[in-house]
């Protein structure tokens, strides 16, 4: 007889149990502050190159799960990936973050390619085939999670050309032209739920919306571009693969992760570094699940600080569904020693 599978202690968290210690990962865990990453970094030249070479991207997924034996190992890639496999030309400067040809009238949305995303993203999902089989023999408690951008994130970093402190472009168009800028939410809409489909087939076992920049818009624009567009995807996923677990992570919500967790459908809400967790737990259902919200800058500094915050985190959330996480993404300075003091602080419970 096979052996029985091991329990995924993220996969129950998500699910609406109780878990603890809770099941940990961190946004980012794959990343420049390790030596290991750079190395790899260095031998794929360039990021899209490391993003699309599935060998150099499932061991980048990995590299923190062998260093600290994470519930959750979140494929390596980028939010940018959809609008690249899209046909929108994209390069990541050197210093200056990614840089894309703007796509801001009708004719540049006319030349998107939804259509081919799955056949341009196609070494990305072998890389999710590749990592779950890494897993399954390295790793079998630890749950495999695929991502996305969500389309208003998305759609900043499409309109604006680049990353910025307040996507001022992306925001204006949103209210000068709503129906253009609609038809480019509803065509990023359709791309990521098959991009995130195919990731499950290939073998994600949860997803995960990075809206990045949703705390930019006023409510009204909140509901509009946020909240209705995760709704309707969050449908097409769960309507082709009912039993995948989405978490969703609004960022700077505020107040309106209340309706975010009641209009979405998503089983998790990423919370970010601001959010009282106290309160996010009286605002969403006992069973949907929180993920977060360490600050990264407490991981930095280390010692008697990164203890207080953590215990802090764990008193709040036991007896709830709940996935200790970060706020936002490690950063590039974090010495990977306080990442091991972490991870014993909150298996200690």
């Amino acid at each position: 007889m096979p052996a029985p599978v091991p329990e995924k202690p993220l996969l129950r968290a998500l699910a609406g149990e109780a878990v603890w210690p809770p099941p940990m990962w961190l946004m980012r865990q794959a990343g420049r502050y390790l030596p290991e990453y750079r190395e790899v970094r260095a031998e794929a030249g360039d990021f899209i190159t490391l993003c699309t070479t599935p060998e150099l991207a499932a061991e980048v997924t990995l590299q923190p799960i062998r260093r600290y034996g994470m519930d959750g190992a979140i494929l390596f890639s980028d939010i940018l990936m959809v609008p690249w496999a899209m046909g929108q030309p994209l390069r990541f400067a050197e210093g200056e973050g990614p840089v894309l040809a703007p796509v801001r009238d009708a004719a540049a949305i006319a030349a998107l390619e939804p259509g081919a995303v799955l056949q341009r993203a196609a070494p990305i999902f072998e890389t999710v085939r590749l990592t779950r089989a890494m897993l399954e023999a390295q790793a079998p408690r630890t749950t495999l999670i695929g991502f996305a951008g969500s389309p208003f994130t998305v759609a900043c970093y499409m309109v604006e050309g680049r990353g910025s402190r307040d996507f001022a472009t992306t925001r204006g168009l949103a209210y000068a032209d709503p129906g253009l800028f609609g038809k480019l939410i509803r065509s990023l809409v359709e791309a990521t739920a098959e991009y995130l489909l195919a990731q499950a087939a290939a073998g994600a076992e949860a997803l995960m919306l990075f809206d990045s920049w949703a705390g930019l818009l006023a409510p009204s624009q909140f509901r509009r571009w946020v909240i209705e567009p995760t709704a309707t995807l969050v449908r097409l996923l769960k309507k082709a693969r009912p039993d995948l677990p989405v978490i969703g992570f609004p960022r700077l919500a505020g107040p309106l992760l209340a309706e975010y967790a009641q209009r979405t459908g998503v089983q998790c809400l990423g919370v970010d570094t601001g959010m009282d967790l106290r309160w996010a737990a009286g605002a969403v259902q006992p069973r949907q699940a929180l993920q977060g919200n360490l600050d990264p800058q407490a991981l930095i500094a280390g010692g008697i600080a990164l203890e207080a915050e953590a215990r802090s985190i764990l008193g709040a959330m036991r007896g709830r569904p709940f996935i200790f996480n970060l706020g936002h993404g490690i950063e590039k300075v974090t010495p990977p020693e306080h990442v091991a003091a972490l991870v014993r602080l909150v298996r200690a419970g």
